[in-house]
């Protein structure tokens, strides 16, 4: 008789279900190697006959038990589903494109990368000694140790751009191309074009870079007005000199302040994305879902992962035509320092000694300083006033006055709401051009 090992932990009224499987197997086997060599004495003797079914009978019954096991080894003769098919094996699937490989990111660099390009840039550095080594006493001290002159050496940038005009317009970063000696700007289709810089403004790090070509794709401009924090957005441009790189995220804030982080002083308004932004993206545009561009990608904290930053493309636009047409960019200027009124910016100003300024609101943004000469002090606006309203828009932080301001444009004039010790006042101030010395 067959025998079987078991563990010692083992409980002996558990079945072993793989031996059992077997032992029914071979049963079977030998069952029916007899019914095939005693073919006549079986039907002759139709004792044999139940003794079988009997003993399948009892196989079946002792393996209701073990009904999983049964069914890996020999499929149910119940399961009539034709759900039991084979495997398909990974190279069984088709090497044609199926319509889950596309979607709307692919869609979108189809239109867009033949105005998507990549900027070069080169300029040479001369530097120079320190002017102490060229005092004649300082020379017969050190004689021969003192440094020689350094050699000049070529200092080579790259950056990203698109064509905003047919005629050879390129938008980009004012810090892509600003004192480069060389500006070469290459499409995706491997043309390359000598650029000329047509103005940049540091400002606001814009700058437009003019190609000798016409009839060249443009990108189409959205309008960053409707831009809504949670929306698609692509990024296109050549990261690290990795030519029409595309990455993809969404927007993560709009109206961001910037200036914190010292990118620029007046760093408000910008879209926040986490589509993956490296160095030598700047100039590069920012697009929704349909390929239009809602930004111009421009500065990263260092550090950080998924924190990009963009210039809207509204503002991108004004202050590309000015440097088009005129080569420079003039900022409004009302002319004043301010901050946005919190309760312990309040209470600060009101326990200053030796001031009679008293501020009670509980919202706007405060005057702290007023220039001398400025727009702000022709119309008699005061340190410690409280601005509320412009153009009847309410205002709380000095970024949407600047804004207000740059949207309105030299020479308009500000309808200002502000609280003065307690009391309502109006105001009208007409902005001035920004002073030079300022900028």
């Amino acid at each position: 008789m067959r025998t079987t090992s078991r563990n010692n932990n083992q409980n002996p009224s558990e079945f072993n279900c793989s031996e059992l499987n077997l032992q029914f197997i071979n049963l079977k086997i030998d069952a029916l190697a007899k019914t095939n060599n005693q073919k006549s004495k079986l039907w002759e003797h139709k004792g044999a006959t139940h003794l079988l079914l009997a003993l399948m009978t009892t196989g079946i019954g002792l393996l209701s038990g073990c009904a999983v096991e049964f069914d890996r080894i020999i499929p149910s003769a119940r399961d009539t589903s034709p759900q039991v098919q084979r495997t398909e094996e990974p190279g069984d699937r088709p090497l044609t494109p199926t319509p889950e490989d596309t979607n709307f990111v692919v869609a979108v660099v189809e239109k867009v990368e033949p105005a998507v390009v990549r900027i070069n840039t080169a300029r040479t550095v001369r530097p120079e000694l320190p002017e102490v080594f060229n005092d004649p006493f300082f020379r017969r001290f050190f004689g021969d140790r003192i440094p020689t002159q350094p050699q000049e050496r070529v200092v080579r940038g790259v950056g990203s751009g698109f064509v905003i005009n047919p005629n050879g317009q390129i938008l980009t970063n004012a810090h892509v191309v600003n004192d480069a000696d060389t500006v070469t700007v290459t499409f995706s289709n491997g043309q390359t074009f000598e650029g000329k810089v047509l103005g940049t403004d540091t400002v606001s790090d814009i700058a437009v870079v003019q190609v000798p070509a016409q009839n060249l794709p443009t990108l189409e401009l959205g309008n960053s007005e409707q831009v809504r924090p949670g929306q698609w957005a692509i990024a296109i441009g050549n990261p690290l000199g990795l030519q029409e790189t595309v990455t993809v995220g969404v927007v993560s804030a709009v109206d961001r302040s910037v200036s914190d982080f010292g990118i620029s002083d007046r760093g408000a308004g910008f879209i926040q994305t986490d589509a993956a932004i490296n160095p030598g993206n700047s100039g590069g545009p920012l697009l929704n879902a349909r390929g239009q561009v809602i930004g111009v990608n421009t500065a990263i904290i260092q550090g950080a992962q998924g924190i990009g930053f963009a210039i809207p493309i509204d503002r991108a636009q004004r202050i590309a035509q000015q440097l088009i047409t005129e080569g420079k960019v003039e900022y409004p200027y009302i002319g004043i320092e301010m901050v946005s009124l919190t309760p312990d910016v309040r209470q600060r100003i009101n326990n200053l000694p030796n001031s009679d300024i008293r501020v009670e609101a509980d919202r706007g943004v405060v005057i702290i300083r007023v220039v001398p000469g400025s727009p702000a002090d022709r119309a008699g606006l005061r340190s410690g006033d409280v601005i509320q309203q412009i153009n009847n828009q309410p205002v709380t932080t000095a970024e949407e006055i600047q804004q207000i301001a740059d949207k309105s444009g030299i020479g308009s004039n500000l309808q200002i709401q502000l609280l003065r010790n307690g009391q309502t006042q109006q105001v009208t101030v007409q902005l001035a051009p920004r002073p030079a010395q300022n900028q």
